[in-house]
Parts: C-alpha cells; sequence; structure tokens
C-alpha cells in the first residue's frame, strides 16, 4: 500500500517536472523488488535499454553523458528518497559536487548526513528507504 503512494507521488512529481523526466528505477539492494537495480531480471536487468546495468544503453555505457559509470558525464541521473527529497546525482564523476563519488561533497562525503556512502547518516543500512537496505526500497533514480 506504501509503495502505491510512493508511485503516485513519483508519478505526480514527474509530470510536475515536465514530460522531460524518465523514470528508472530504483537504487536499491534489494534482489526481490522488481523495480530494483539490483534485481536482474527487473530494472537491473542488463539488457533493458534504461537499466543502469546495460554497458551498451545510454545510462550504463562508459561514454554517454547520461551514464552513471562515465567518470565524466555532468547530466547523470538524479536520486530521490521516498519523501520526495532531491540526494544527489548517481555518477561516477568525482568532481561533480553533486555526484555520489565526490568524496568532498554533500552526497558523497562518509562525513554528510545526506551522503549514500554515511552508514549513519542517509546510507544506513538500517533505513526502510536506504539503498543499503537489502530489504528496502531504496531511492528513486530520475533522468530529468
Amino acid at each position: 500500500m506504501r509503495k502505491k503512494y510512493l508511485y503516485m507521488i513519483l508519478a505526480l512529481l514527474s509530470m510536475s517536472m515536465g514530460a522531460e523526466a524518465k523514470y528508472l528505477g530504483q537504487l536499491s539492494s534489494n534482489p526481490y523488488d522488481s523495480s530494483s537495480t539490483s534485481n536482474s531480471y527487473g530494472a537491473g536487468s542488463q539488457y533493458n535499454q534504461n537499466s543502469i546495468n546495460n554497458e551498451y544503453g545510454e545510462y550504463g555505457s562508459r561514454y554517454s553523458n547520461k551514464s552513471v559509470n562515465n567518470p565524466y558525464a555532468t547530466d547523470a541521473p538524479k536520486l530521490y528518497d521516498s519523501e520526495g527529497n532531491y540526494q544527489g546525482k548517481l555518477s561516477d564523476n568525482p568532481y561533480d559536487p553533486d555526484s555520489i563519488s565526490n568524496p568532498y561533497g554533500r552526497y558523497g562525503s562518509k562525513y554528510s548526513p545526506d551522503s549514500i556512502n554515511n552508514p549513519y547518516g542517509a546510507g544506513s543500512r538500517y533505513r526502510k528507504d536506504s539503498p543499503n537496505n537489502r530489504y528496502g526500497e531504496g531511492w528513486s533514480i530520475l533522468d530529468e
């Protein structure tokens, strides 16, 4: 029931952002959720053209500017928690201030409460919406 509300909120959020926003799944370590990037038969399939795990797709290629795997990408997908709060860019770019891979940035530092890399903050494996919770719902990935 709670998941339905989350998807409704995401749909409304994506409509308010314009026609450009595209839902790419949930950044989650939950292998049982079909919208999880850890589910190899769902959103995390290497054959799904919009999957971050498809090395030939727009979001998984090492060469695409929208890819999570390109260390120079500047237009990577954005992350939102279950309450709709922005949580940074899902990017390998260590120089982008909003990247979760920037060790000195708000969303990548292991000391920042907003960082996925802080095991006591947003990245805690005990939070129900943390991407690090194996049975949690994770964060929404949107391409805007």
